[in-house]
């Protein structure tokens, strides 16, 4: 029993880093900007290049588990977590820092799904299993919250390079633990070697688009290079559906997407990924320019949001789930995220009256996302046969991730557009992350209409 609860620890601790390094970002992001000298738009890309190789390599890392090993993969991701994590620390330029991210992105879609099978294989006993993954999911909001309040505190303090520096520690001893209780790995030799070359075709396409829509304000000086990127796109993409459709284990099954549940959950939760990374990215920016909070204070100011949050995820959800459909319960979720980005709109007009901005925060990180994200999840993958939900949800995750990557760039074009050159941030940008919840509202509610649809 000792075993298999270290086991869970050391699994739980990948769920633990993987939101705490999306959370812990967000308030250290003005201090780099300052450090490097660079505008709002340029320094998004540390958190859009982790997001995007995350969501474009998640399913051959769940698929490599398969393959090579969970124990093998899990082991070599959270190795290059740590190396990456050192790396991004350390890091003298923005260009240096951005690679290591990028890298920090392929590590984490290598450590999530070997984590979660790693305790789906450990845990046999239905009872057994369930609690322990609910302990694991647990594990998110917990890195939400003490990453959005370490984040400020620890950049504040020591630099915002211990926001990568005190990954270290803890990886190692996870890795320590890891390698000697995980049972050793049995691959199935009857599994075909996932396709890693559809997997870099999909982050190409992805990240070549984000770039595209990130700078495409300048089109006028940089029109060779974003109409070249374009081409790429549209040969990388020609190239990864051909591959699709003549392989026989395709990276992504799109046969899975054929009922209306399982399109407008993946479409709706693409919104919600562009909504929510874009929603912490201006509100550390309003915060810390626009109402010159210190990180530290800014962390705590959030800090316990995220522990509502957690609440929320534990108790009211499953409430909600069991007096409402699924589709309701996201109709709410998604209202919460609509009101709160219309919350803080508002506050920006009235001189940023924090009581608007605390009444924001609490629709969106403090009961918003922990309502949406299980009811789109679900309404992804209920259509979905018994065998195939696994890889439907793993889709999903890569759905949301994909959405924060071009919700980030989307919302950088419209800064650049729409906004004065002042370190100020304006309340246009708070209009355009509402377009990003709006829309998903509104396809909620088209889909409850739908005959038969619930």
């Amino acid at each position: 029993m000792r075993r298999k609860q270290i086991i869970l620890i050391v699994a739980s601790t990948a769920i633990f880093f993987e939101a705490l390094d999306i959370a812990i970002l967000n308030l250290a992001i003005p201090l780099m900007q300052k450090e490097f000298q660079l505008d709002a738009e340029t320094i998004q890309w540390v958190q859009t290049v982790y997001v995007l190789f995350y969501g474009g390599f998640l399913v051959i890392g769940g698929k490599l588990c398969d393959t090579l090993g969970r124990k093998n993969i899990f082991m070599t991701g959270a190795g290059l977590f740590l190396f990456t994590s050192l790396g991004a620390g350390l890091s003298g330029n923005f260009i240096m820092l951005t690679a290591f991210r990028a890298l920090q992105g392929l590590a984490a879609a290598m450590v999530m799904p070997s984590a979660l099978s790693i305790i789906t294989n450990t845990f046999t006993e239905p009872a057994e299993r369930n609690r322990s993954i609910s302990i694991f999911s647990s594990f998110a909001a917990i890195g939400s919250g003490c990453g959005l309040a370490l984040g400020g505190i620890v950049a504040t303090y020591l630099g915002w390079q211990w926001i990568f520096f005190i990954n270290v520690p803890v990886i190692t001893a996870a890795l320590t633990l890891a390698y000697r209780y995980i049972d050793k790995d049995v691959p199935d030799k009857k599994q075909k070697f996932p396709d890693l070359i559809s997997s870099i075709l999909l982050t190409l396409v992805i990240v070549l688009i984000s770039y595209v829509v990130h700078y495409l304000a300048d089109f006028s000086q940089k029109y060779v290079l974003l109409l070249s990127c374009m081409a790429v796109i549209i040969v990388a993409w020609f190239i990864f559906i051909r591959r699709e459709r003549t392989k026989q284990q395709p990276l992504i099954d799109f046969s899975m997407f054929r009922t209306t549940g399982t399109i407008s959950g993946n479409i709706i939760t693409i919104l919600l990924g562009a909504f929510f990374l874009s929603y912490l990215f201006l509100l550390s920016l309003v915060l810390q320019q626009n109402m010159h909070f210190s990180a530290a204070r800014a962390g705590l100011l959030l800090f316990p949001f995220s522990v509502g949050s957690f609440l929320v995820s534990r108790y009211l959800v499953p409430a909600l789930f069991k007096r409402m459909t699924v589709l309701q319960t996201g109709i709410v979720g998604m209202c919460l995220m609509l009101t709160g980005s219309l919350l803080l709109m508002t506050a920006m007009l009235f001189n940023h009256s924090l009581p608007l901005i605390l009444l924001s925060i609490a629709c969106v990180t403090g009961s918003g996302m922990s309502v949406c994200y299980p009811s789109l999840t679900s309404l992804a993958i209920r259509d979905i046969p018994v065998n195939q939900q696994g890889v439907a949800a793993g889709i999903c995750t890569t759905s949301y991730f994909i959405g924060a990557g071009l919700g980030l760039s989307l919302l950088a074009l419209g800064m650049q557009l729409l906004t004065s050159a002042s370190n100020m941030v304006g309340y246009i940008p708070v209009l355009i992350v509402s377009c990003f919840a709006l829309p998903g509202v509104i396809g909620l509610l088209w889909v409850r209409m739908k005959k038969g649809i619930r």
